[in-house]
């Protein structure tokens, strides 16, 4: 499956738009590791706990996106964003959203 920021596919022709897909997770750290990053705010640098929390919700947000783009037969999603809000303290949402496409 194409993924693309851009809303066209370099190459090739969008035959149709087949609507939005979205991906999305709520994800938190386990409380252990969450008071060890609170202590690393104390002297700085990257908390790296949430970094790979981070990085695990945008993957699992990618993958929902690509299986409800896949599920409509799509080729490609155009117009890629993703998103991040805090819904809590140490939780937070990733949404990937964009334009499932069938191409020519």
């Amino acid at each position: 499956m194409l993924l693309l920021t851009i809303e066209t596919v370099p190459g090739r022709e969008i035959g149709e738009n087949l609507g939005l897909v979205t991906g999305s997770v709520v994800t938190s750290k386990h409380f252990g590791k969450d008071f060890m990053a609170g202590m690393k705010t104390l002297v700085g640098g990257e908390i790296k706990g949430y970094t790979e929390m981070l990085e695990d919700a945008r993957r699992i947000a990618l993958e929902r996106l690509q299986a409800q783009a896949a599920a409509l037969g799509a080729d490609a999603i155009v117009g890629l964003r993703l998103t991040s809000s805090s819904v809590m303290q140490s939780a937070a949402e990733v949404t990937a959203y964009g334009t499932a496409v069938k191409l020519r």
